[in-house]
């Protein structure tokens, strides 16, 4: 039964395109050759949606709008975009909720054929798809036919003249991206000589797909139920291949990409900056390499890029304005099998630690960590921390997810790498101080349980405490607070409530250190006073003898983290 183009459709169309991306993600994987032949984009395009989901899940717990349902999605997928497959899915998704948000708002985002019949949802799902397409082609630096652009654009051009409701003009448009899919060994020459299509196709055809199945009722066959399975499947050809005429010169030299002489790393970071600093940050980075995409608006960006020079791609992040939640990988590690199994096991044990701010991320850093930094008010899902362990390249994996809210996800992760055969242990770090302590005694010298049983009881031993402020009056455990009081926690718990940062911190320490300790770590954030981690150090010089401190910049939201072993 056909449905409308309301928030339901859009939370149904979300959960169905995770479903379908899990069961094809290794497929997807496999077929994986341009522009790098790295066998992530399945698990990317996963990762990405994955994140758009888990944003429309949160919005739907009211009552949203069409337009703020879709808005949510793309949004989603913007913080949680993956790879350049991922990132140019986002951007797709951010062109729909324009077009969408602009009939709610009583105007037409791309023309003004569109003023007459703003109540249609097939003709609005028709704009949306010509908008998506069209802001999906701008952001990429160079665009190559025989890639996901090239689907996109089908899949516009057909819903453009598809009659009927809002099911049939999604039937349509991805049954033109699914026959544009099968063509795209024709266009792309590192596809035709791997025998395959383009696997950032085949994901959007299966997000399209999922489109069809909320909008009608019905399950479409996914891109691998037809010829395009036959042509993913085909033997290699020959390594000389076609031979390449003029007209696919743009295409041959970005296809080279993925030879041994393109960049060594991929940087993907997300940027806050307004628009004018981004022009300037995309013609420098399009200077430093290629598969450039530059995606989002209104402040917020996702950067990918493929560089030899990585730091210089962070930095040109910096000029332009506060990249964060920065993720650089090596190609070299990349040979189209997950890294763990890339590295046969030979790699020394890991460690990948959750972090909420980047001074913590570089100190874990140092200590040799797998960073996964996390922004205020956000939590990774599973899917990027099942990534993160796989991309350490060791069979054996220690986690920290360093938050209690995480068990259940930092659990579901190591559930989903372990059936490819990584050893993972879940350290259960309730705070970044005992994340530290963890870290401190890590010593991948020794047997897998003994480095963990050492880790556990290091953290265990570390008392944790924080400092922050309430954003509203509440009841806590220590009374009512108002907006703007400094609360002391000692182990989640509000212990004290006070008005000045200083004196509720020196309280909370005393408190901390009233049951014995040898170290205090303090972990000052973002928004600390001055002089605070000052203040403490010589209460403690003062008052406990013999007890040393550790004062760390985290840089994390919230004025400080306290940590006593």
């Amino acid at each position: 039964m056909p449905h409308p183009l309301d928030a339901a459709a859009v939370r149904n169309w979300c959960a169905q395109a995770l479903d379908a991306l899990g069961r094809d993600r290794e497929t997807i994987d496999a077929i994986n050759v341009y522009p790098v032949a790295d066998a992530d984009t399945g698990t990317n395009l996963y990762l990405t949606v994955e994140s758009a989901a888990r944003a429309v899940e949160e919005v739907c717990a009211g009552e949203p709008t069409p337009a703020q349902a879709v808005r949510a999605m793309a949004h989603g997928a913007l913080v949680g975009a993956r790879g350049n497959s991922g990132t140019i899915l986002a951007q797709l998704l951010r062109g729909m909720a324009e077009e969408i948000g602009a009939r709610e708002g009583g105007r037409a985002a791309g023309d003004a054929e569109s003023a007459g019949d703003a109540g249609n949802d097939a003709e609005l799902l028709r704009r949306a798809l010509r908008r998506e397409a069209a802001v999906a082609r701008a952001a990429v630096a160079h665009p190559v036919e025989g890639t996901v652009l090239t689907e996109a654009e089908a899949a516009a051009g057909a819903a453009r003249h598809a009659a009927g409701d809002c099911a049939a003009v999604a039937r349509a448009a991805w049954t033109a991206a699914r026959t544009a899919l099968e063509g795209t060994p024709g266009q792309l020459p590192a596809l035709a000589r791997a025998g395959v299509v383009d696997a950032g196709g085949y994901g959007l055809v299966t997000v399209l797909g999922a489109l069809v199945g909320a909008l009608s009722g019905e399950r479409p066959p996914g891109p691998g139920a037809g010829r395009a399975d036959r042509c993913a499947a085909l033997p290699p050809r020959p390594a000389e291949g076609p031979a390449e005429g003029p007209a696919e010169e743009e295409a041959g030299d970005a296809a080279r990409h993925g030879a041994e002489d393109g960049p060594a790393y991929e940087v993907v970071y997300l940027l806050e900056a307004d628009d004018d600093a981004v022009a300037a940050l995309r013609a420098r980075l399009d200077a430093l390499g290629d598969s450039l995409v530059v995606v989002g608006g209104d402040g917020l960006w996702n950067v990918h890029v493929h560089v030899d020079d990585a730091g210089a791609a962070v930095e040109a992040g910096i000029e332009a304005g506060r990249p964060f939640r920065v993720r650089i990988t090596h190609f070299g590690t990349q040979t189209g099998r997950p890294a763990h199994r890339t590295a046969d096991r030979a790699a020394p044990r890991a460690v990948v630690a959750v972090v909420p701010g980047d001074g913590l991320a570089e100190l874990c850093a140092r200590a040799g960590a797998t960073v996964v930094t996390v922004r205020p008010g956000e939590k990774p899902a599973s899917g990027e921390l099942a990534q993160a362990l796989r991309r350490t390249g060791s069979g054996e994996v220690v986690l920290l997810p360093n938050d209690p809210e995480l068990r259940h996800t930092a659990a579901a992760a190591a559930e989903q790498v372990r059936s490819e055969g990584l050893r993972v242990a879940i350290v259960p770090t309730r705070s970044p101080v005992q994340g530290i302590a963890a870290l401190a005694v890590h010593e991948p010298g020794r047997r897998f349980d003994e480095d963990v049983v050492a880790m556990t009881s290091a953290a265990g031993a570390t008392r944790y405490g924080e400092l922050s402020v309430a954003e509203r009056q509440a009841w806590t455990t220590a009374g009512i607070c108002q907006a703007g009081d400094v609360l002391g926690l000692i182990e989640g718990d509000v212990a004290l409530i006070g008005a000045e940062p200083g004196e509720v911190a020196v309280a909370v320490l005393d408190r901390m250190l009233a049951a014995g300790g040898e170290l205090v770590t303090l972990v000052v954030g973002a928004d600390a006073p001055e002089g605070l981690a000052e203040r403490l150090e010589e209460h403690v010089r003062r008052t406990h003898l013999a007890v040393d401190t550790l004062v760390y910049r985290g840089r994390q939201n919230g004025p400080l983290l306290i940590g006593v072993e």
